[in-house]
């Protein structure tokens, strides 16, 4: 342990949970801070016996653990949070999606889509956070000044979009975005591939090596809907995950978001390439798309994070929610309710998150030398009493609402629920006059 005359910041008084493999909750704990990385981490008691001079955090009556982690969204989609619902995914893009995001979304209205995205992250205890959508440059410079860690890449599509006017010029800004973030302290750029069936074969093959010659990842939706898979076997007679691998693009750095309609041959193949899935069980459920297999790909070998989608087919970001729906949503379809336990969700939202993003050597536990990418969820209320075990506490009854304190890269940016390093009030003001323009006549 770091000797306390070298702490910036000790979080004091919770209950500590590591995430580390097989590691106890440290009741009465603290984590020491130094030069925004995990200094220490153990009893309380013992900590402070070795003299702090640094500021105190104070977690008492709450669970401190790793940030969590969004393995998957589209940032600005917030300004569209509930222009469509109950529709199927198809019709839900081409009737309503596409054309709103034709016709409003510029530079200015990703800008504040992405702060709001950002505010309601924040609040609810994500510290990292993915996009893949337009005016990547604009998201970066958003999360920068949020002090928010990202995974951030421009979308390619097959046809023209507000950002560019088709797949050659939208791999320049790729190219471009990870030049300028490539060596960042907070955003790792990324590429993306909006799907299988919405990228020529050539783009998509593009798109891998250029997240091979850079080393960063390639975010794609994946085998998302039944409509995905039939199109695809009409077309190519392979899987949507079979096409992939066949092109040579699945690696260990493509993100592969939903695989939701994969057979025991796709789970081979993601496990064979040691592809990471992005799990989004809100949004799957919201457009019928259906629900992924994850304790078949958790049994293959699969590293499976979870993601909430866009706000406009999520209507929240809200990973704790998620987290509790995704464990609730298992045990039922297996009839099982020992499928995926409580410290498995923790680590899917944490640890297993940081590892989809290849951030694992990074964030994802309470580790020395880690960065501080951390927060205390409040323990209190009538829904929060007791608590025996905190890892079911934190999947079955712990609420957005329960963040109290969220530090990234050792910065505090969330003290007692309120943001430090954004104007909520303005970005709400903001968003709510943009909803007159857009709202559907």
């Amino acid at each position: 342990m770091s000797r306390g005359a070298n702490w910036d910041i000790l979080v004091l008084g919770g209950t500590v949970l590591t995430m580390e493999p097989g590691s106890s909750p440290i009741r009465s704990g603290a984590v020491a801070v130094a030069d925004g990385r995990i200094a220490a981490v153990g009893p309380a008691e013992e900590l402070l016996e070795m003299a702090p001079s640094g500021e105190v955090l104070n977690a008492g009556n709450c669970l401190i653990l790793p940030g969590l982690v969004n393995t998957h969204s589209h940032l600005a989609m917030t300004v569209l949070r509930g222009i469509a619902d109950d529709l199927p995914l198809k019709q839900w893009l081409e009737s309503h999606i596409w054309p709103a995001e034709k016709e409003h979304m510029t530079r200015e209205v990703v800008r504040v889509g992405t702060e709001l995205a950002v505010a309601e992250q924040l609040l609810g205890g994500v510290t990292t956070t993915t996009d893949m959508y337009f005016f990547g440059d604009e998201v970066c410079a958003v999360l920068v000044e949020a002090g928010m860690r990202g995974v951030v890449a421009e979308s390619l599509i097959g046809f023209a979009t507000p950002r560019c006017a088709g797949p050659d010029e939208m791999l320049e800004r790729q190219r471009e975005l990870i030049e300028a973030y490539r060596d960042h302290h907070l955003i790792t750029p990324s590429v993306a591939a909006h799907a299988p069936y919405s990228v020529s074969a050539a783009d998509l093959v593009r798109e891998a090596e250029l997240a091979e010659e850079y080393g960063v990842p390639m975010q794609i939706h994946l085998a998302e809907t039944r409509w995905e898979v039939e199109k695809l076997l009409a077309d190519k007679g392979m899987s949507p995950v079979a096409y992939l691998a066949d092109l040579g693009v699945l690696s260990d750095r493509t993100v592969a978001a939903h695989c939701v309609h994969v057979s025991p041959e796709d789970i081979g193949l993601l496990a064979e390439f040691e592809t990471r899935v992005s799990h989004n069980p809100v949004s799957n459920l919201k457009l019928a798309s259906g629900v992924s297999p994850v304790p078949a790909l958790v049994q293959a070998g699969v590293t499976v994070g979870l993601g909430t989608d866009g706000a406009a087919s999520n209507n929240g970001l809200n990973l704790l929610r998620d987290m509790q729906l995704a464990a609730l949503l298992h045990k039922g379809v297996a009839g099982d309710p020992t499928v995926l336990p409580a410290r498995a969700m923790v680590e899917m939202a944490t640890s297993r998150g940081a590892r989809v993003l290849g951030l694992d050597d990074r964030i994802g536990t309470l580790s020395e030398g880690m960065e501080a990418d951390l927060i205390c969820v409040a323990v209190e209320g009538p829904h929060a009493a007791p608590m025996y075990d905190p890892f079911s506490h934190l999947v079955f009854a712990a609420r957005a609402t329960d963040v109290r304190h969220v530090m990234i890269g050792g910065r505090v940016v969330v003290r007692n629920r309120a943001i430090l390093t954004l104007d909520r009030e303005r970005v709400e003001g903001q968003v709510r006059a943009l909803s007159e323009k857009i709202r559907p006549s």
